[in-house]
């Protein structure tokens, strides 16, 4: 599962997987060679605080802290040149927690390359520098040229001394020994054969793709034009649209509302889940004038309200969202709002408000969309619906309405003074599946029903903790539950706020190398994450 970070350059895969070395019980080799081989696969040696990446050497036995691995290290005890030994252990008190017989190790960077291809990778450096200090001097530019030669020259007696160097993925073209243009390696390279790429959210995650290259190379050509790199920085970069389509065979593209490329790219008929077994119809929609929306909508709030029910409201802007839930607040209105500056956690506790009824109204711009699964809510108003762009666009449109459709009794209320095209075709879409799902709960006799969500009242449910038919959850509980009292959580953002702070003390426990008090708040700290963890999950 990745980002579209994927389509981001990486080092050779045969490059990395020419590195990765293997130990075993009885192998004979130095301790010298050893130390040379991590160092090679670039891990750093530090005597003092053992970190990813790095290794510690007391007499013959070796430290190890895999650069994957952030609690487990592997000790080494060599007797002569054999090695005799290897544990995991823990990483703060040393404690050895099992025994192995061999181990692989991987290289600290996906960036790396052989001892005896760097005379050449340097040699080709140097010649591509030379070319582009000619360029720079006979453009007049000075200061550029002296900046280039000084980073570049830095760069590469860290790279003959060490291996690599501080940006190293500047220099991967020279690493991978590929032709300057040419496609870098990326995550995708690194899959085996005949796999198979899912976009979820595609009419977000396809554009998303193809706009990484332009912004990517926007941005690196200011870094080479002002001296900062070697033209051959620009090979380090995102695949382009049509270079990530060539990577990838099979792409299974997933989304409520496709855009028209994925329409067009599939070879057969798009497959729709449109019958839902609750039967839920998709809700009708009303369109109402823009004049006196804010009136209008306050009196619909105080009607739905009444029925028991919640309201989504879409804006166009922040600041609309802010001044419109201060104006309902002056008039008795339970209401909150959403937006990018919101903490995540804080927006977690906001929707389990409003699901509780502690809030009856729910602002936001472009929050109210995909993933948000509210049963209680029984009427969504989009604000402007009629000022067509990215917010008002048919998918925008048909992901808001969709929040209405967990309630059998939900509506839609649009506010525009014109139906833009984008509105037309929505309302059309919504009539289209309202049909279909209305024609099938008549065959077979089907009810419309109101989505049943539980809703955690109290802080352990939310962690999904409190089952008391599993034992082991039941133990979990009470270890919570000890938690809670202790640091007195009482709301979500309480329980980072401690995180924070433990976080901080550990660190300065582990400098002043009281690792035993360091494990114990480390341990503090990875269940007060794990609390987090469960209860994301299981909302998502």
């Amino acid at each position: 599962v990745a980002s579209v970070s994927c389509i981001y350059g990486l080092g050779s895969p045969q490059s990395y997987a020419k590195l990765v070395f293997a130990i075993e019980k009885g192998m004979q080799t130095t301790r010298q060679k050893l130390l040379r081989k991590l160092v090679d696969i670039q891990y750093s040696r530090n005597d003092t605080q053992l970190q990813r990446g790095s290794f510690r050497v007391r007499g013959d036995i070796i430290d190890i802290l895999p650069s994957h691995q952030k609690n487990e290290a592997v000790r080494v005890e060599l007797f002569g040149d054999e090695i005799e030994n290897i544990f995991i252990t823990d990483a703060l008190t040393g404690k050895t927690m099992r025994e192995v017989d061999e181990l692989a190790f991987y290289p600290n960077s996906h960036y790396v390359s052989d001892r005896n291809d760097i005379k050449n990778i340097v040699r080709e450096i140097l010649e591509d520098l030379g070319t582009r200090l000619r360029e720079l001097k006979a453009l007049g530019k000075l200061v550029e040229y002296q900046r280039l030669e000084q980073r570049v020259m830095h760069d590469v007696e860290m790279f003959e001394q060490l291996g690599f160097c501080t940006g190293i993925e500047n220099y991967s073209r020279y690493l991978t020994g590929l032709p300057a243009g040419h496609p870098p390696p990326t995550l995708l390279d690194y899959f085996p054969k005949d796999f198979l790429t899912i976009l979820d959210e595609s009419h977000l995650t396809a554009p998303q793709i193809r706009g990484m290259y332009r912004g990517d190379r926007a941005r690196k050509q200011n870094l080479v034009d002002y001296g900062f790199r070697l033209p051959s920085a620009l090979d380090n970069r995102p695949l382009n649209f049509d270079e990530f389509l060539e990577r990838n065979d099979q792409i299974l593209y997933v989304s409520a509302t496709p855009a028209d490329y994925e329409l067009e790219v599939s070879p057969l008929k798009p497959t729709e889940q449109i019958i839902r077994p609750t039967g839920l119809l998709d809700p009708e929609i009303e369109i109402r004038p823009t004049k006196s929306q804010v009136d209008d909508l306050f009196s619909e709030i105080i009607k739905t309200v009444k029925r028991g029910m919640r309201v989504l409201v879409t804006t166009l802007t922040k600041k609309m969202a802010e001044d419109l839930t201060s104006y309902y607040e002056q008039m008795g209105v339970k209401i909150n709002y959403l937006h990018a500056d919101v903490e995540s956690l804080e927006r977690i506790e906001i929707l389990r408000d409003l699901r509780l009824g502690t809030i009856d109204v729910l602002i936001g711009i472009n929050l109210l969309r995909e993933g948000l699964d509210l049963p209680e809510v029984g009427l969504v108003a989009v604000m402007d619906a009629d000022k067509e762009g990215f917010l008002r666009s048919r998918p925008a449109l048909i992901q808001v309405v969709g929040r209405a459709a967990r309630n059998s009794e939900s509506r839609v209320i649009f506010y525009g003074d014109s139906i833009t095209e984008s509105m037309d075709s929505c309302i059309k879409e919504t009539k289209r599946r309202r049909q279909i799902q209305n024609a099938y709960n008549l065959e077979h006799g089907i009810t419309p029903t109101t989505v049943t969500k539980k809703i955690a009242t109290d802080i352990r449910e939310l962690y999904g903790l409190l089952n008391p038919e599993d034992a082991e959850a039941s133990k979990v509980t009470e270890s919570v539950a000890d938690t809670l009292k202790r640091y007195k959580i009482k709301s979500i953002s309480d329980i980072e706020r401690v995180i924070k702070r433990k976080s901080k003390q550990m660190e300065k426990k582990a400098s002043q190398l009281e690792f035993e008090d360091a494990a114990n708040l480390r341990d503090e700290v990875n269940h007060l994450k794990e609390i987090i963890l469960n209860y994301a999950d299981k909302l998502s």
